[in-house]
């Protein structure tokens, strides 16, 4: 358990720091946005769990992945907005 805390935490750190360095390279500080960056996380997660849930409904998961996929465009566009 507590190895498991350690690998996600050190992951959390790992995320952070490329997202300095990148923000760094081009020039930009990116603001810290606790809740569009979980939305995201969200979000990704909701699109992982849809692609392995079984196909047989009727097209609603292809259309769920879909617009879950534009949630995902859209919350990565405010969070490079509220960077500027």
């Amino acid at each position: 358990m507590l190895s498991m805390i350690k690998r996600r935490s050190g992951l959390a750190a790992l995320v952070l720091a490329g997202a300095v360095l990148g923000s760094a390279l081009t020039g930009t500080v990116m603001a810290y946005q606790p809740h569009m960056q979980a939305a995201l996380r969200a979000e990704l997660n909701a699109v992982n769990q849809l692609q392995m849930a079984l196909p047989d409904k009727a097209g609603h998961r292809v259309n769920a992945i879909n617009l879950v996929n534009q949630a995902i465009a859209q919350t990565r566009a405010g969070i490079a907005a509220g960077a500027r």
